[in-house]
């Protein structure tokens, strides 16, 4: 089997539990509080590297992790829904597409919101108030409502890099010294 295969067969995996939470979020207008949920457990899994061996590693049993999964959604306070997904991913040994969920459901939710999300590299961490704006700026482009994904990449030197969808922005300083520097090499 090749990684892209299995690559795509959790992707298919995450997609089904993702509609599902999403239809069930949908019926019983919770969507604020899925998103909520989808923090709380980006956070966990970010700052655990315990509940990620529990989520991918084949050592734990079925039963450990329906056992810890249920634990760690009750202290979580995770809606029943989510609740209830988690223990069925977890008694399936599912858990591993946690993460590719997580992400496919805040598609969905932001599909339905009429957002979109902008993927932002800056070399520096933006004020509250230059985020605002941005995303003020390419709502405007755009059209819809941008939540920005902000992460700060040092080697960009200055500027930004905007990815939005299919469409990149390139301003940083580190591009156009490559640029130059290409001219540069054709010139000589």
């Amino acid at each position: 089997m090749d990684v892209s295969e299995s690559a795509s067969i959790s992707s298919g995996i995450a997609d089904r539990y993702a509609m599902a939470v999403f239809d069930l979020a949908k019926e019983g207008k919770e969507f604020d509080q899925l998103e909520s949920n989808l923090d709380d457990l980006s956070a966990a899994l970010a700052g655990s590297p315990e509940l990620m061996d529990l989520i991918h590693s084949p050592v734990y049993s079925r039963e450990e992790q329906s056992g810890a999964i249920a634990a760690v959604s009750a202290k979580m306070d995770l809606s029943k829904t989510m609740q209830n997904v988690l223990s069925l991913m977890a008694s399936k040994r599912r858990l591993f597409v946690v993460p590719q969920m997580i992400n496919r459901l805040r598609e969905l939710i932001a599909e339905e919101k009429g957002e979109v999300t902008a993927d932002v590299a800056s070399a520096v961490k933006l004020t509250a108030a230059q985020s605002k704006e941005l995303a003020k700026t390419l709502t405007a482009k755009i059209g819809k409502d941008v939540k920005i994904n902000m992460t700060v990449d040092e080697s960009l030197i200055g500027g930004l890099v905007v990815k939005v969808g299919s469409k990149m922005i390139d301003t940083s300083i580190r591009s156009k010294l490559n640029s130059l520097q290409n001219a540069m090499k054709e010139v000589g």
